[in-house]
C-alpha cells in the first residue's frame, strides 16, 4: 500500500519524539519543504499518496534532524520579526527571544510619518549581525534610520547581504571586521548586539554543535565578548546614546556591573517571553 502524506508525517513525528522539543512542528516544516506546501496544506493533502522520491528526500531530512541539524538549516529559512530570513550553517539560527532586542531598540527610535525624513537621521550599529536579523528588523520598522551591521565572518555577512536584497532593505551598510574595528572614529545613537555569551564549559554547547561556535562561545566565562563591547561602546555612542545587549539568563548582574564600570547609567534588565532576564540596556553620559 502506497504511504500517504499523513503516513509520512506521522512516522517522522514518532522518529523525532525523543530528539526534539517540537517533533510535530519539525516534521511539518520539513515535509512542507519537500512538497512545497505550507503546514496547512499538509492537512488538506494528507490522504494523498506521497511519491517515492519525495519520501526518500523527506527521510534524508529527518535523518539529518535526528543528528542534531537545526530545522532552519534544513529548510534554509527562519522567520524573525515576521521577516523570512535565509539561514545557513554560517550563521546562528535567529531565536524568538532576540526579538526583545528589537522591541527595546524601537522604543528609542521615534517613528516618523510617511514621507517625513528626520534630520539628522538616527544611527544604529548592530554588532555580530550574523544573518542580519536585528539590523533588518529595525530597518524594516524605521526605514529612514541609518543602520550599520558588522560581523567578523565573511560567510555570515554574505547571508546578511542576501537577506537585505531579498527583503528590499538595501540601505543597510554592511561591514566586515571584529566589533568596533570597521567603525573606527564613528558614533551612533544606538548600539545593539547579540554576542557569543555561552561559557566554554556549558553542556548546552553540545546540543548546539551544528551552529557556528564563533557565534556561541568566546571564552571560558561567556562574558568575554560582552565585556569587549561594553568597554568599547562609549567611544562609539553620541551623548545619551544607548547600548542594548542580549545575554545569558544568569548574566544580567554581570552585564549591569560592566555597564556601570564604563560610565553607563539608567541601566535596566528586561525579561524575555519565558520570564528570564535576557537583555540589559544602559545610557552613556
Amino acid at each position: 500500500m502506497t504511504p500517504t502524506v499523513a503516513d509520512a508525517l506521522n512516522g517522522a513525528v514518532r522518529s523525532l519524539h525523543s530528539h526534539s522539543d517540537s517533533p510535530r512542528l519539525d516534521a511539518e516544516l520539513l515535509l512542507g519543504k519537500i512538497l512545497g506546501l505550507p503546514r496547512s496544506g499538509l492537512i488538506a493533502h494528507g490522504a494523498e499518496p506521497i511519491a517515492a522520491d519525495k519520501e526518500r528526500a523527506y527521510a534524508r531530512l529527518i535523518e539529518q534532524r535526528l543528528r542534531g541539524t537545526p530545522v532552519a538549516y534544513l529548510t534554509g529559512t527562519r522567520e524573525f520579526w515576521s521577516l523570512p530570513l535565509r539561514v545557513t550553517a554560517a550563521v546562528l539560527v535567529p531565536r524568538p527571544e532576540t526579538e526583545l532586542v528589537v522591541e527595546l531598540a524601537l522604543q528609542f527610535l521615534p517613528k516618523h510619518p510617511a514621507g517625513a525624513r528626520p534630520e539628522p537621521a538616527v544611527s544604529i550599529l548592530d554588532l555580530g549581525t550574523g544573518s542580519g536579523a536585528i539590523a533588518l528588523a529595525i530597518a524594516s520598522e524605521r526605514p529612514h534610520a541609518r543602520v550599520t551591521g558588522v560581523d567578523v565572518s565573511r560567510a555570515a555577512l554574505d547571508v546578511a547581504i542576501q537577506n537585505s536584497r531579498d527583503l528590499g532593505l538595501s540601505h543597510i551598510d554592511w561591514r566586515l571586521g571584529s566589533w568596533f574595528t570597521p567603525v573606527a572614529g564613528e558614533r551612533f545613537h544606538l548600539i545593539v548586539a547579540n554576542p557569543p555569551y555561552i561559557c566554554a564549559a556549558d553542556p548546552a554547547l553540545e546540543k548546539l554543535s551544528a551552529e557556528p561556535a564563533l557565534a556561541l562561545c568566546d571564552g571560558p566565562t561567556g562574558l568575554e565578548s560582552l565585556s569587549a563591547i561594553v568597554g568599547g561602546a562609549a567611544a562609539h555612542l553620541h551623548e545619551h546614546g544607548r547600548l542594548i545587549l542580549e545575554h545569558g539568563c544568569d548574566q544580567a548582574p554581570d552585564v549591569a556591573r560592566l555597564m556601570a564600570r564604563h560610565r553607563f547609567t539608567d541601566i535596566r534588565s528586561h525579561l524575555d517571553f519565558s520570564g528570564k532576564p535576557r537583555v540589559t540596556l544602559g545610557t552613556v553620559h
